[in-house]
């Protein structure tokens, strides 16, 4: 039986955070899956096609990685895809305490579910999607925090 993790979240955009964490995680799990959340309490800047297709060209780089999307509970898609573990990362204390609540909310809804917490690397301890968003949508850029090819996904969406 393959040891599959999931590793969720809204990816808007694909950070160097993310991007540490999925590579780390491939060395340990047979197979990680990152899947998009599709929430529609949220306005995401890239459709959930881009974002897959930003998800997808991350996962080339690794043979055990593939991309995909879900709705509804997690704890529901991690039983259809077979799942034991969710893979969360944490930045700094201010996520602990969500993360905590939301791990233990998920394993009242599927009690066979772990989660596992990564820290990033430190020079991406202070990266945000959101804080990416803002400071492109404000022309800034803040430095080695995407990947190249979302850097320039990120330029196009704000010349808009």
């Amino acid at each position: 039986m393959k040891n599959i993790a999931i590793y969720p979240g809204t990816f808007d955009p694909l950070t160097n955070g993310h991007l540490d964490i999925i590579q780390r995680a491939s060395k340990i799990f047979d197979k990680v899956i990152i899947a998009v959340l599709i929430n529609k309490n949220k306005k995401p800047l890239f459709t959930i096609e881009e974002r897959l297709k930003h998800l997808q060209t991350c996962a080339k780089q690794f043979k055990n990685v593939e991309a995909d999307s879900f709705d509804g509970l997690l704890a529901d898609y991690m039983k259809a895809k077979k799942a034991k573990v969710a893979i969360r990362g944490l930045r700094a204390t201010r996520d602990l305490e969500y993360e905590f609540i939301l791990a233990n909310a998920n394993r009242q809804l599927n009690p066979d579910m772990e989660t596992i917490f990564f820290m990033p690397g430190p020079k991406y301890t202070y990266i945000t999607s959101s804080a990416v968003r803002e400071a492109y949508s404000l022309g800034g850029r803040l430095k080695d925090s995407v990947p190249s090819f979302i850097e320039k996904e990120l330029i196009k969406k704000f010349k808009k």
